[in-house]
């Protein structure tokens, strides 16, 4: 019996199932993961929306335009006739392409803004969708083919040549995903390539496009798939036909395959096998995506506890600033009394904000409002309490995406069948936001 029609169509077809699951993967993380303000990154895969900024704004190449990121290359089109010799005389025929010249770019790290304030940045090794801002071809007559090109030309050359180049724009809208981690030159979050990150995108597509996109790749990995496991089946069919032929079947000595009698058993064994990998290849998938986001639930309540343990870390600071200051006066003494008690419930999972009133007693103290720490605690306090406000705020968010996914069919029956249970959401205040200062390109 001959199997490798078989084995060759099965092994295609797993190589496309294996195509659409990372796909599905790569979609559920797109479409599950909250989008989350600059000033609220801290530690972990992120999703960023936002304008794409530079204290000191590239021009590119090519297209000349300000942007914050830029790659091109040149191309030359050759042709040559090749003459070779067969069983059946000497032929010539004709080969051409392209080769690629010269190429080049820049990509060094910038700022994404949004209404909260900015975060850095680092493009090397992420997956760059950008837009074309230069495209042209053209002869050796117009002056761009030897300006932005070298002088040398590559063998049988056509005197043809293509100029592309892709920029990410300043100021355009981007959408980021990637491992945010600590800045090695300030105490700040930044975007970078981490290995262990399972995406690292930088698009100026938006999320529901790339969404889609993801969704069309996981379709067509699936047919795919299917046609290459009816192929296996339909050649292995025939090849095993053709070793026990019927003298029907010959004409002048010759097999023809098209007059074998069709049988579908084989063809629905193939589809049916197909769909049940296919099946438990989406189940595992789903399954992994489920875990993945309980994960992330765990490391957003993670990320409040520490906020919660900086402001308790910060309030003894302030208690005693604020004592060396007119103990005789009321108010603070009153300050000085809350603080203390907040500072013994600044680790409970609540939020309650002392910045607007310390700001209120600096201003009827000039002496206070004038001490450097004081100032510097104060605004530590305060960017603490919007940091705690907005990682209750991705908590809600990394949470409700969880629950929806297990409240809805199938993905429900995959959470029924891996025990997990939804998480109940926090409450939370607002809090006023003090957004980073930095000097950006107009």
């Amino acid at each position: 019996m001959q199997i490798l029609p078989l084995i060759i169509g099965c092994t295609a077809a797993a190589g496309c199932l294996i195509g659409a699951c990372i796909c599905l993967r790569r979609k559920r993380y797109i479409d599950d993961l909250p989008t989350s303000k600059t000033q609220g990154v801290f530690i972990g895969l992120t999703e960023l929306k936002g304008s794409a900024e530079s204290e000191s704004p590239l021009k590119s190449y090519l297209g000349g335009i300000d942007c914050v990121w830029y790659l091109w290359k040149v191309e030359e089109h050759w042709s040559r006739t090749v003459t070779y010799v067969d069983k059946d005389g000497t032929h010539t025929r004709t080969e051409s392409g392209w080769k690629e010249v010269a190429a080049g770019g820049e990509s060094p790290p910038f700022y994404l803004k949004d209404d909260t304030g900015v975060i850095l940045i680092q493009p090397k090794g992420a997956n760059i969708h950008a837009t074309t801002s230069f495209s042209r071809r053209c002869g050796r007559s117009d002056p761009l083919y030897y300006g932005k090109g070298p002088r040398k030309n590559v063998a049988d050359t056509t005197h043809i040549r293509r100029f592309h180049e892709s920029a990410l724009p300043l100021h355009t809208q981007l959408y980021i995903m990637g491992q945010a981690r600590e800045r090695r030159d300030a105490v700040a979050a930044e975007i970078a390539r981490d290995k262990a990150s399972p995406m690292f995108i930088i698009s100026t597509k938006s999320e529901k496009r790339l969404s889609g996109d993801y969704t069309i790749w996981i379709w067509v990995w699936c047919l795919l798939g299917l046609l290459c496991a009816a192929a296996g089946a339909y050649f292995t069919r025939i090849t095993n036909f053709a070793h026990v032929l019927p003298e029907q079947f010959v004409i002048q000595g010759e097999f023809f395959p098209g007059n074998a009698p069709l049988e579908w058993k084989p063809f629905a064994i193939a589809g049916a096998v197909y769909l049940a990998v296919l099946t438990l290849g989406w189940t595992w998938t789903v399954y992994n995506s489920l875990v993945t986001m309980r994960n992330r639930v765990n490391q957003a309540r993670s990320q409040i506890n520490i906020q919660l343990k900086r402001r308790a870390d910060l309030i003894p600071g302030l208690v005693a600033c604020v004592d060396g200051y007119r103990k005789h006066e009321t108010d603070v003494q009153q300050l000085i009394t809350g603080l203390r008690a907040m500072a013994q419930t600044a680790r409970e999972n609540e939020i309650h904000g002392y910045s607007t009133e310390l700001a209120a007693v600096a201003e009827r103290h000039p002496e206070l409002k004038a001490n450097r720490s004081f100032l510097a605690l104060q605004n530590s306090l305060s960017d603490t309490e919007s940091r705690i406000a907005l990682a209750h705020s991705y908590f809600n968010d990394i949470a409700t995406f969880y629950n929806t996914r297990l409240g809805i069919i199938p993905d429900r029956f995959v959470g029924w069948l891996g025990r997990l249970s939804p998480q109940a959401l926090l409450q939370a205040s607002e809090l006023e936001r003090q957004p980073v200062k930095v000097k950006l390109a107009p």
